[in-house]
């Protein structure tokens, strides 16, 4: 029932929420600021599922609350999509001004069940060169779907294992709700650093 909810809100959300296309240490929740609000019908911070992060820690999207997410599902082993999508992401945090940035988290969610352990984002976080203001997150194949399904991110896994996917980035407020989301790759980074401007408490 929460998961019906929370579909019939962010897709009401989504009719009015900006959209933009492309063409036009690791702890996940250091320093956060208290938030002592109740969550609105809107905020993926709802969700009961207890992700694993590349340390092997259990982390709830909850624990991220108080301060704005700029989140991306991806597969490690991807080579084409992710790692354009990543780097988006890193051109979106270099745009930040370094008050903001500190208080920004990203994180990516790996739809990759099976091949993403912890150790396998431990080390995709090593080779990008990720440091802790990131987290890369693993999870149960229905909470990856659940997930996907609220963000309004479309996967499909292929014979050989990989996923082929949405490509879309999604800023959250501080109560994790959707503020902004982008689709696409290689977009611009000024209307994503404005939305987490706005989405700063």
């Amino acid at each position: 029932m929460k998961t019906q909810a929370l579909l019939l809100a962010l897709a009401s959300l989504r009719l009015a929420a900006p959209a933009l296309s492309a063409a036009s240490g690791h702890a996940c929740c250091d320093a956060a600021p208290a938030a002592a609000a109740p969550l609105s019908d809107r905020s993926l911070y709802q969700l009961d599922a207890i992700w694993t992060d590349d340390t092997g820690a259990a982390v709830k999207l909850a624990e991220l609350r108080g301060r704005p997410v700029v989140l991306a599902m991806f597969f490690a082993s991807c080579t084409y999509a992710c790692p354009i999508l990543v780097h988006d992401l890193q051109a979106i945090r270099d745009a930040l001004p370094a008050e903001t940035r500190a208080r920004t988290k990203f994180v990516l969610v790996s739809f990759d069940s099976d091949r993403d352990t912890a150790a396998a984002l431990h080390a995709y976080r090593g080779k990008l060169q990720l440091d802790a203001g990131w987290t890369l997150l693993r999870g149960a194949d229905a909470d990856i779907q659940e997930l996907a399904m609220l963000l309004g991110v479309k996967y499909r896994r292929d014979a050989n294992g990989d996923f082929s996917h949405s490509n879309l980035v999604t800023i959250l407020n501080a109560q994790g709700e959707i503020a902004l989301q982008r689709e696409g790759l290689r977009g611009e980074t000024g209307p994503a650093v404005r939305a987490i401007a706005l989405a700063a408490p």
